[in-house]
């Protein structure tokens, strides 16, 4: 499957976004997706999961109550709606999928998704 990142920009503090994930070369309802970023000069880091129906998300803490996962199989795209966005949301978002374990197992191993995207940078200024 291949991955299409978009919908990074400048926002300022406070402001929202929509990332999109559009994927081609295999039907989405195959895989867990999820959304990771990294910061400069961090180590890329868990942002969300879903399920494959899209019935269960799992988040980070730090985004938890902000960010919001979501799917369109029919349309083969993944979202993830960013609001209250904060300067330490500033990062590179990949969208990332995985056709052989649950979403529940990518909080704690954000970096074995199979399938990778681009990226999208995001830029929150304060």
């Amino acid at each position: 499957v291949q991955l299409q990142a978009s919908g990074g920009g400048l926002v300022q503090a406070g402001g929202s976004l929509r990332l999109s994930c559009a994927a081609s070369g295999r039907t989405l309802v195959e895989y867990v997706m999820g959304w990771l970023r990294q910061a400069p000069g961090k180590t890329r880091e868990f942002v969300a999961a879903v399920s494959r129906t899209g019935g269960t998300t799992y988040y980070a803490d730090s985004v938890k109550g902000r960010f919001t996962i979501s799917r369109d199989n029919a349309k083969n795209t993944v979202y993830l709606q960013m609001n209250s966005l904060k300067p330490e949301d500033t990062a590179v978002y990949y969208c990332a999928a995985d056709v052989s374990r649950t979403a529940a197992y990518y909080s704690d191993h954000p970096n074995e998704f199979d399938y990778w995207g681009q990226g999208t940078l995001v830029t929150v200024s304060s």
